[in-house]
C-alpha cells in the first residue's frame, strides 16, 4: 500500500529563493503551518505570508551569525520520530514537539563560492553549510513520514501530488525525494572535500 502521509507543518530554509514564494503560498492555500528561519522567514513575511519563525518553535534566538538555528530536539523530534511508535509519540507529547511533516531546504551555495579563484578562506568556510544538510539527512531518514524537498526544480512535483492526493504525499514520491536528498548532501561533501584538500594540501 502506497501510504499517504498527509502535510499539516512545513519548515523552510532555503539559500536559493528561486520560486519560493509561489511554493509556499501554494502551501498556505492548502492549510499547510509554514516555520522559517533568517532571510527565508523574512521573504515570506514580505510576501505577507503567516511564518512562524524558527526561534518560536526552538525556543531559542539564532546565534553566532546564524551559525546555530536549526540544531535543536524540537526540529530533529519533529523529523526524526516514528509517528507510529508508542515511544516516539510520547516524547514528542511530553517535549512539546510538533511533527514536521515537509522540510524545503537547499544549501549554502558552497560551489559557486569556491568557483571564485580570489576566494578566500574565511569566505568559503562560512558557506559550508551545517544546520541544512542536517535536517536533509533527518528528514531523508525518516522519509516512511517526511517529505523532505531540496531544489526548487521538485516545487510543482510537490503540489501536484499534494493537490491530488489530498493535501498528503505518498511513500513513493517521499521514496524518490529522500533519495535525490541524499544524493545532493554527498555532492555537497564532495566539492566541501575536494576544496579543503586542494586548498590545505
Amino acid at each position: 500500500m502506497d501510504q499517504a502521509i498527509p502535510i499539516k507543518t512545513a519548515l523552510l530554509s532555503v539559500s536559493d529563493k528561486t520560486d519560493l514564494i509561489p511554493f509556499a503560498r501554494r502551501l498556505n492555500e492548502l492549510g499547510v503551518k509554514l516555520i522559517s528561519t533568517g532571510g527565508t522567514k523574512k521573504a515570506l513575511a514580505e510576501a505577507d505570508l503567516p511564518v512562524t519563525g524558527i526561534e518560536e518553535v526552538t525556543g531559542f534566538p539564532e546565534m553566532m551569525d546564524g551559525r546555530v538555528k536549526t540544531l535543536h530536539p524540537k526540529v530533529h523530534g519533529g523529523l526524526l520520530a516514528l509517528r507510529d511508535k508508542p515511544d516516539h509519540a510520547a516524547s514528542l507529547e511530553e517535549h512539546d514537539i510538533t511533527p514536521i511533516d515537509l522540510v524545503v531546504v537547499n544549501l549554502y551555495p558552497f560551489e559557486r563560492t569556491v568557483a571564485d579563484p580570489e576566494v578566500s578562506t574565511p569566505e568559503a568556510i562560512e558557506q559550508i553549510d551545517i544546520g541544512g544538510p542536517s535536517m536533509v539527512r533527518s528528514a531523508a531518514k525518516n522519509h516512511r513520514y517526511v517529505t523532505i524537498v531540496t531544489d526548487p526544480k521538485q516545487y510543482d512535483t510537490v503540489t501536484n501530488a499534494l493537490k491530488a492526493n489530498d493535501g498528503a504525499t505518498t511513500l513513493a514520491l517521499r521514496q524518490h525525494l529522500a533519495a535525490a536528498a541524499f544524493t545532493r548532501t554527498a555532492e555537497y561533501d564532495t566539492a566541501i572535500s575536494t576544496w579543503l584538500t586542494t586548498r590545505f594540501k
